[in-house]
């Protein structure tokens, strides 16, 4: 191993999304794009390792090319409306059969289990069947769409216990009647309608397309339900990538707590969404994710864990559990998803009606996003709104990240007394000073 103390940071990082998503479920939807692709093998790898970490998964998949594929052999034209496949006749026997194929190829690729190899051990075992209750599309605008339906249901009662035994089931883009009939769905409706009705934690859509962009060319990263709306409004998506959002957006809107638009282009797409910070897709929450906020004492192992490397190399004075139960109402934190990636904490000297601002840090992973002037500035509104006039930090090596944000160099003498008499001489720490 080239980098083993990379490798180890990496791995301690990705613990707190580990344990936050274990037992949780997820609903992944890919497009028949991806396996024409050559991609699904190592889709496979990917989603059997989320398996093996105690995430429940349910895979919906696509086969819009494998149908054009079997229409081309019939020599038969595709007909659209609205964005939506005409299923006639002769379509609906083309869906079943690519749906056929793909479920064999599917179940193949989690079959798989050779040595020093991803799927090694995996033993996953697929579970496909006639989980989707459909109802016909109808007549749109004066068009017949025949044999295109919509899901009406999802039979999460079968799907829950096959979840929770280790399985991981799989749902086509088709759905039934309870008259027997067949229709061709989907795979966008499909996956909402699953999301919705296995409350699942996460939707995620795995794309064709590449990462979306706003009217002005920049990156959509993470929006509310609300702010994607707007997004779907100004009509600055192509029409692939938009359809993506708004099922994504339809999904939050109906209690998914987040839907993740991801290109599969990128390698382990999947893996770097859910366990990195930034991801590499589009991100749309029921609500926003990220509160700047004081802590709790259900914060106090995050505030850990954010602090220890800190006080391993020296640049925090070191604390203690204890410590930091009996001081966490001193304490404000960032909290992304779930995971504390900011912290600081003021201490207050009513008698000089001065404040000391201390422990302030942002996780590496979070950096260079402005996170700790957030938290700067949080503590100051806290500092004002209790009544003191200056705000002090003693430090070691920030000092020139807080003299760019209007602290002066000052002395021991300028401390409050029962600050003077805490004083580390080993520590040497400069003071500064900040009138609010």
């Amino acid at each position: 191993m080239e980098n083993p103390t990379q490798f180890v940071e990496w791995l301690r990082s990705v613990a707190p999304y580990i344990h936050a998503f274990r037992g949780k479920t997820f609903v992944i939807a890919f497009p028949g794009e991806l396996v024409m692709a050559g991609a699904l093998p190592v889709l496979a790898h990917d989603l059997s390792l989320l398996h093996a970490l105690g995430i429940k998964v349910v895979i919906v998949h696509g086969s819009r090319p494998q149908v054009e594929e079997q229409l081309a052999l019939r020599k038969v034209e595709t007909r659209f409306h609205q964005g939506l496949r005409i299923t006639d006749a002769i379509a609906l026997e083309c869906a079943k059969e690519a749906a056929g194929e793909l479920r064999l190829d599917i179940e193949a690729a989690f079959s798989q289990g050779l040595p020093n190899t991803p799927m090694a051990n995996a033993a996953i075992r697929v579970i496909s069947g006639n989980f989707v209750v459909a109802r016909p599309m109808g007549i749109i605008d004066g068009v017949d769409l025949e044999h295109t339906g919509v899901a009406r249901k999802i039979a999460f009662e079968a799907i829950q216990p096959i979840l929770n035994n280790g399985g991981l089931v799989l749902l086509s883009p088709l759905g039934f009647s309870p008259t027997g009939e067949v229709f061709n769905l989907t795979m966008e409706d499909v996956a909402v309608a699953a999301a919705n009705a296995l409350r699942a934690d996460k939707l995620i859509f795995i794309t064709e397309t590449p990462l979306m962009t706003d009217a002005g060319g920049t990156e959509i990263r993470e929006v509310s339900a609300h702010q994607a709306s707007a997004v779907l409004a100004s009509g600055c998506l192509r029409a692939d990538a938009s359809f993506y959002f708004e099922h994504a957006t339809k999904a939050c809107k109906a209690g998914v707590p987040r839907a993740h638009i991801v290109p599969f282009s990128t390698d382990g797409s999947v893996l770097l969404e859910v366990f990195t910070h930034d991801g590499v897709g589009t991100m749309i929450s029921a609500q926003n994710l990220e509160s700047l906020r004081e802590a709790s004492i259900e914060d106090v192992g995050g505030v850990l864990r954010l602090i220890e490397p800190l006080e391993t190399d020296g640049t925090l004075v070191k604390r203690g559990r204890e410590l930091i139960e009996r001081e966490i109402d001193y304490f404000s934190v960032i909290e992304h998803d779930g995971v504390i990636f900011g912290c600081a904490a003021l201490y207050p000297f009513p008698a000089e009606k001065m404040a000391e601002m201390a422990c302030l840090t942002v996780s590496p992973d979070s950096q260079a996003q402005g996170d700790g002037e957030r938290l700067l500035n949080h503590l100051e509104n806290r500092a004002r709104a209790a009544g003191f006039k200056k705000l002090f930090v003693l430090t070691t090596r920030a000092a020139h990240w807080f003299l760019k944000r209007g602290f002066v160099n000052a002395s021991l003498d300028d401390l409050p007394k029962d600050r003077q008499n805490m004083y580390n001489w080993q520590r040497k720490s400069l003071v500064l000073i900040k009138k609010l």
